[in-house]
């Protein structure tokens, strides 16, 4: 059995046309790194028909002896070992289907940490509050993803002010809550580590919030996902450090401007769970305008390879860029009309007509017709506005609060999720509503990202708003609670009591106005329907 491919492997074939063996993310990996030479942090793609084999059969005969020959390729090209207490390999191990399943699947960090490679790092960093900091970031991924631990469960702590003293204190408050619920420690032995995360991710194809995604999605319930094993470069490593998220265009309008957000001193868990205020990818060129350069070209001959919109995650150590993953960018039906349309006038890409019409079909043109209506609806005399936030995936929708998952899947009418956050447990409740309003995270965390590629209105990052209970107030007073109507805007961010409805514009001067692209693409449809087969 042939399954694991390193990143560099001559497969005789673009790399992008491999998404079947090596699952999206180590197509991209591997087309980054053979055909872009870009800096990838090296590593191997376990297969997506070694994923299927697990989970028919059971773990594969001969598979060890495979990953313990690419981590030594990976050991030699590092100069750095497994275990190693004076200089330890770090790896991610990261998931990778062949369709785009964003957040559904696990990942774990810092893998190979340990009470004695922790100190190895301090010492080869000569920072221990990062070698802390990242021992405390895979013991409480490691509990979670591949034992089974709650994450309410575990001791918390605000790691952005915590000291070096009450990092290591509250690794041992994790060891002794983990041993507590599962009985067992978080294995020493690296390669446990590994082969148990592995294993992990390849179950995580059968949770329940990827069950639900492929059931909204229509994906095939056998095809499985890929594995990516990956050399760690470190987002939390200081001011100079950090991690993000970035589309080549904006997904919402289809701008042709890089939209993303950029969160300094972190590692991508912690951008795309929407549990923090991350900042605008401006902050980026501000403080680390070297690595900021360095993205923006990679964006553009990102775009000029896939010709389409890129979605790419990204991490900055010590100023220099690293990249992580780019896929084919999920957008809005308003986006896809106006990236469509820009990307056939751009010399460099040229999609024809016949390209055009192909990425934009009749179902997402009468879409898009619709979110731009929306858009033009004002908002009504003596509307009481809630709040305001990002509007993250356009569109204006009207229902009935709800404040949990479970809630939105029990409910037979028009409902609106409202979370602090969103997580993947929560996209079976999310498929279940109409829009979505968060009171923290970005433009790219998980809610945005999944509503955007489901065509559901999304405000997030309300940070006026306040979940109590069952009750969201505004730090003006106003107060709604779980059953009240509200009316969220995804394009304006505006959130406000009530329905709000009506409109001062007809939806052809709308679109004529807002999405002329539209028009044009229309067009072309109605030249190919009259032009003889």
């Amino acid at each position: 059995m042939t399954g694991v491919y390193s990143f560099d492997h001559d497969h005789g074939v673009p790399a992008r046309d491999l998404g079947h063996l090596l699952g999206g993310k180590g197509a991209g990996l591997a087309e980054m790194t053979t055909e872009l030479g870009f800096d990838v942090p090296p590593g191997f793609t376990i297969s997506v028909p070694v994923c299927r084999e697990y989970l028919e059969t059971g773990w594969p005969d001969g598979l060890d002896d495979q990953i313990r020959a690419h981590i030594k390729v990976l050991a030699d090209r590092m100069g750095r070992t497994q275990g190693d207490p004076n200089d330890p390999l770090l790896v991610a191990v990261r998931s990778g289907a062949p369709v785009s399943m964003p957040g559904m699947l696990d990942t774990v960090l810092n893998l190979g940490l340990n009470d004695d490679t922790v100190r190895g790092l301090a010492r080869i960093s000569g920072d221990e509050h990062f070698a802390w900091d990242s021992y405390r970031r895979f013991l409480g991924m490691y509990a979670t993803t591949v034992m089974g631990v709650h994450e309410e469960s575990l001791p918390t702590l605000d790691a952005s002010g915590a000291t070096t003293s009450e990092l290591r204190a509250h690794v041992a408050d994790l060891h002794a809550q983990i041993v507590r619920i599962t009985g067992r420690h978080v294995p020493h032995a690296p390669y446990e580590q590994l082969r148990e995360s592995i294993e992990a991710v390849f179950r995580s194809w059968g949770s329940d919030r990827a069950r639900a995604y492929r059931r909204h999605e229509g994906i095939d319930e056998d095809l499985g996902t890929a594995c990516n094993v990956q050399a760690m470069v470190f987002g939390n490593r200081g001011d100079d450090s950090g991690t993000g998220v970035v589309f080549t265009r904006n997904p919402s309008t289809g701008e042709a401007v890089p939209f993303g957000d950029y969160l300094p001193c972190a590692q991508g868990e912690d951008v795309v769970a929407g549990t923090m205020n991350t900042h605008p990818l401006s902050y980026l060129g501000e403080h680390q305008p070297a690595a900021y350069r360095d993205l923006l070209d990679a964006l553009r001959r990102l775009e000029l390879h896939y010709r389409d919109v890129c979605d790419v995650e990204f991490t900055v150590e010590s100023g220099k860029l690293w990249l992580l993953q780019t896929r084919i960018g999920k957008r809005s039906a308003v986006a896809a009309v106006r990236i469509a349309a820009d990307l056939a006038d751009d010399p460099e890409i040229a999609l024809t007509p016949e390209e055009v019409l192909i990425r934009v079909p009749e179902t997402l043109r009468t879409r898009a017709r619709a979110e731009i209506a929306a858009e033009a609806h004002g908002p009504g005399a003596g509307a009481t506005l809630l709040g305001t936030g990002l509007g993250a995936s356009p569109g204006r929708v009207t229902g009935r609060v709800v404040l949990t998952a479970d809630d939105a899947m029990c409910a037979d009418d028009d409902v609106i999720l409202v979370r602090s956050s969103t997580s993947p447990e929560d996209v079976a409740g999310m498929s279940a509503s109409i829009g979505i309003l968060t009171t923290r995270g970005g433009l790219v965390s998980h809610a945005t990202v999944v509503a955007r590629g489901w065509g559901l209105p999304a405000v997030v990052g309300a940070e006026a708003l306040t979940i109590t209970g069952d009750e969201i107030h505004a730090d003006d007073g106003v107060r709604v609670r779980a059953g009240d109507i509200i009316t969220i805007d995804g394009s304006s961010g505006c959130v406000w009591v009530g329905e709000v409805a009506g409109t001062d514009l007809e939806a052809d001067d709308a679109v004529a106005h807002r999405l002329p692209h539209l028009l044009r693409i229309e067009e072309w449809a109605s030249r190919a329907k009259a032009t003889p087969a």
